[in-house]
């Protein structure tokens, strides 16, 4: 129950280039830059609850390690797919619904921080949150 906990996002590397490649327009893009996202995980063995707020919309959903399910990227790109755990790291695989190409996100604890990674054709990106 490593991830269990509220995380704040503290930086983001490669974030822009990351949201440009998913066809985020330069407002929006720059206002994510500063979103002040807040994540909220708790799991209870294979469910997990997810709050995500910040400082432009609250969302709360949950799900199931190896369930399918839809959900609404902040910029409102509809995705469908599953988290599964690889040893530590939750895996992440999404398929756009618009354009059914696969968007990965990963997360793991490194040094007591929560990273969520992403990959959108070829394009890596990083968030990186800090335990509040």
């Amino acid at each position: 129950m490593a991830f269990d906990g509220t995380w704040k996002a503290d930086r983001n590397e490669n974030y822009d280039k990351f949201l440009e490649k998913l066809g985020v327009n330069v407002m929006k893009r720059k206002l994510a830059e500063h979103d002040n996202l807040k994540i909220t995980i708790e799991q209870s063995g294979d469910k997990f609850h997810i709050k995500e707020s910040s400082t432009f919309r609250t969302k709360e959903f949950d799900f199931t390690l190896g369930v399918k399910f839809d959900y609404s990227l902040a910029d409102g790109t509809e995705v469908s797919g599953t988290w599964e755990m690889e040893g530590e790291t939750m895996k992440g695989l999404f398929n756009r619904k618009d354009n059914n190409k696969l968007l990965t996100t990963t997360r793991s604890i490194v040094g007591g921080e929560l990273v969520q990674a992403y990959n959108y054709e070829g394009v890596d990106a990083k968030r990186i949150f800090k335990k509040q």
